[in-house]
Formats: structure tokens, sequence, C-alpha cells
């Protein structure tokens, strides 16, 4: 793909910021994956960024790095008539939602894959602001958010010395708490999805978060709604 001229560069970025999709934020709130209209407007927003600045630096291979976005994308693509609409308006051609690893991309591209860093450096260049919260799944969590376990019956646990470590099934420690939090840790090794709030023990609502903004940041668990 070409990088596009400097002057259709401002233009686009101008016009697809001011698209709106109140279909879209309806059926998100509807289906319980945003909490508020407004939060679904800047999950939504963020999507035409990343999209925007996926057109407009084609050096490397963007990822799209926040999983709640992801989501708001793919429920865009789901209007199949509208979201074709949208892309050729905006962009001329189809715009996949097919993840930037999937196998063939790199080797049709033959681009390096931008770092989180390089893309937060590039945002922040472009839009003249710094890269918001939202695009941290794990500053999202409260205690109403619900989290997906894909690692379910993965991990095993572990007491010694009076921590609870939690093993991966390839022998790896992933994970080294205080006893205090065992029950939670075990609810959450054998659980594909729950709600932050139930998680068992006696654990304050703070606790709780804490703990599933660290096993969100690292990967191991993933928010939805």
């Amino acid at each position: 793909m070409e990088s596009l001229p400097v002057e259709q560069k401002k233009t686009l970025s101008f016009d697809i910021l001011t698209y709106r999709a109140p279909f879209l934020i309806e059926k998100l709130l509807k289906d319980a994956i945003i909490e508020s209209s407004e939060e679904g407007e800047q999950l939504f927003t963020e999507v035409k960024r990343w999209m925007l600045l996926v057109r407009l630096d084609t050096s490397k291979v963007w990822q799209m790095y926040s999983l709640r976005i992801d989501e708001v994308w793919h429920q865009f693509v789901l209007f199949t008539d509208e979201y074709i609409k949208f892309c050729d308006f905006y962009f001329g051609s189809y715009f996949s939602h097919n993840p930037a690893n999937a196998p063939g991309n790199n080797e049709e591209n033959e681009l390096s894959t931008g770092s989180f860093g390089a893309f937060k450096q590039l945002y922040e260049k472009t839009f003249s602001i710094e890269l918001p919260d939202i695009w941290f799944d794990e500053k999202s969590i409260n205690i109403n958010r619900r989290v997906l376990n894909d690692y379910v019956q993965k991990f095993f646990l572990v007491e010694k010395e009076g921590k609870v470590n939690m093993i991966n099934d390839g022998g790896e420690l992933v994970l080294s708490i205080n006893l205090f939090a065992r029950d939670a840790i075990a609810f959450i090794a054998a659980t594909k999805a729950f709600y932050v709030r139930e998680l068992p023990g006696n654990l304050s609502d703070k606790e709780k978060i804490l703990l599933i903004s660290s096993l969100v940041e690292f990967n191991i668990l993933r928010v939805t709604s």
C-alpha cells in the first residue's frame, strides 16, 4: 500500500473523525459491550483514529493494541452495508478487519510490525494529544467489568513460602501473589468469564480491581463489557 499524498492526508484526517454511527452505539449498549453512550463514542473515536493512522503511515504493520477498541471495530464491521459505504467514502476501498499478524499479511507487505511505543509516538505526533487511557485495557477495570479467561484450566496453582503461584502448562511461573488472594486466583484459573465483583475471598473492591488489572496488563485475562 502506498502512502497517501499530503493534501489527501489532511482531508482524510478531518473528514473521518466527524463520522458518527448512532446505530453502532445503540447496539453496543444493547449488547452490554459498553456502559454508556459516552464510553461508546470514545471507543469509536479511537477506532477511527487507529484506522486513519494505519493509512497515513504505511511504513509498518500496525496492530490493534486494545481488545476493547478492537471489539467496537468488529461490531461496526457487522453492519456490512454501512461499513462498506464508510470504507469506500473515506478510504476508497474496503478496510479489512483481519488482524495485522494474520498469516500472509507480513509476507505480502514485507514490513516490520510497529511496537506499541512506536504507535504511541505516531498517535501523539499526529493528533497533538497524549494517547488516551482508553487504549490501556487494564485501566478500564472496575468492580462491574466483565472479563474473559482464554486460558481456563490451563494453569495450576502451587502454594510455596507464603505465596500462591500460578503455573502454566509449560511449567512457567505466570503470577505469584500473597495467600490472601488464594480463593480469588483459584476461581480465576477455573472460570471462563466472570465479573470482577464475583471474585471470592475477603478482598476489598480496590484489591479485586488491582488483581484483575494486573492480569489484564499481562494478557492473562481480557476485557469485555
